[in-house]
């Protein structure tokens, strides 16, 4: 594995040269150079409608489908098992209309999730009078600090009327990363059983394999991968079996970008995903490793102080710093702050950006954590923060929190 040069990497995120530190990544990730020069370029040469004959209009199909291309090989999928939206949520309020389950049917869902994971299988339960069956890790009662998905919990809510499971890859706030090939293995015994999964909080730290992980549809935002503000699902070519299309009834119904992507749109973001894929590098090969090992040093050193004051900081996740088993999100409550309190006070005196709140996974936070409605303080770091900057952080929390009598 290659020496990991921070300052390379840095250098190729243009805003990386402002002073604000940026610590709120699962938020919103920064954005390559080469991805913003790729959308300038686009609306200057070809930015028309694709499918015509005419020069610009080639370009146009060309260079979107190269996007396609490179959003289906980021997961491991064929062109025609992904589809583009304006937002993840957005993506998974679409797919919930193309099921067509009959009453009395089940559905499992995560209640961990994202409320993108969770609203839309609310309301298609309520549409198609299914039955909702909420997947809650144990430990609630007892004030369990990291739930975990496990697949041994699911299978004793599956039955021969089960027709999706809904879970989170890793959760938004709690960082924790969940087996899913396990969980798929399980939610598989029960024949036509769907299994969709938010990935949008794990897809921006590892290669993701969609076939290997057995999942059913799988869903991101690239805006969180160093892209556009543009999101992806995947859905394989079997359980697209499953759905009605929701497109024009004179289009063809042949892909799943056909069935949910409504109309013409993110021409020029959609194009501007090769780049991304270039930066990366192979899952096996490329720059993934050493990203992880970097993002490892990072949150081994945060959560070493954190953990350093367990009678005045509760850590929410997995408190190990193995970074097989958790992702550089990381959520805390400290003993006698507000979250937000704790937030604008280190944002009034210091350049760090990063945040408080339930960020939409409000049962999570508010019924499960039990925490109130200031939630849990965030600190969310990429592959191109330094460990002086976390250090920095370390020092100016420390400060502040020491000033404050519990």
């Amino acid at each position: 594995m290659a020496n990991f040069d921070i300052e390379a990497t840095r250098a190729k995120f243009p805003a990386l040269k402002e002073d604000q530190i940026f610590l709120d990544n699962a938020g919103g990730s920064q954005v390559l150079g080469t991805v913003i020069e790729a959308i300038s370029d686009y609306l200057i040469k070809s930015n028309v409608q694709f499918g015509g004959g005419y020069k610009a209009s080639k370009t146009s199909s060309s260079r979107y489908d190269s996007g396609v291309t490179a959003g289906a090989k980021f997961l491991n999928a064929q062109k025609d098992e992904i589809a583009f939206g304006s937002s993840s949520t957005q993506l998974l309020r679409n797919l919930s209309f193309t099921f067509e389950f009959q009453e009395g049917d089940e559905i499992v869902v995560s209640a961990i999730d994202h409320e993108a994971n969770i609203a839309s299988w609310k309301d298609l339960a309520e549409r198609r009078k299914l039955t909702i069956k909420w997947w809650v890790p144990p430990g609630k009662e007892k004030g369990e600090t990291n739930p975990l998905l496990r697949a041994g919990d699911l299978k004793a809510l599956l039955s021969p009327r089960t027709r999706l499971v809904t879970c989170t890859h890793a959760s938004n706030v709690l960082g924790t990363i969940h087996d899913i090939k396990s969980i798929a293995e399980v939610a598989h015994t029960i024949p036509n059983a769907l299994l969709c999964v938010d990935g949008v909080a794990y897809a921006p730290h590892r290669p993701v394999d969609v076939k290997d992980l057995g999942v059913d549809f799988y869903v991101l935002s690239w805006y969180k991968i160093f892209g556009p503000h543009v999101a992806m699902l995947y859905g394989s070519r079997k359980a697209q079996e499953q759905m009605r299309t929701l497109g024009h009834f004179f289009n063809q119904h042949a892909t799943l970008e056909n069935k949910i992507s409504l109309g013409s749109g993110y021409y020029e973001l959609v194009q501007s995903l090769p780049p991304i894929l270039t930066y990366l590098g192979p899952p096996t090969s490329g720059s993934w490793g050493s990203f992880d090992v970097q993002e490892s040093l990072l949150q081994t050193t945060l959560l070493d102080y954190l953990n350093s004051e367990p009678d005045t900081i509760t850590v929410y996740g997995e408190r190990n710093t193995d970074g097989r088993i958790r992702l550089p999100i990381i959520s805390f409550k400290v003993l006698g702050w507000d979250s937000r309190e704790l937030v604008e006070e280190l944002e009034r005196t210091t350049n760090f950006g990063f945040r408080w709140g339930a960020f939409y996974s409000n049962w999570l936070v508010n019924e499960y954590l039990g925490l109130g409605s200031d939630g849990v303080v965030r600190v969310s770091m990429a592959h191109y923060n330094t460990l002086e900057e976390v250090k920095g952080f370390i020092a100016a929390f420390d400060a502040v929190i020491s000033k404050k009598p519990n």
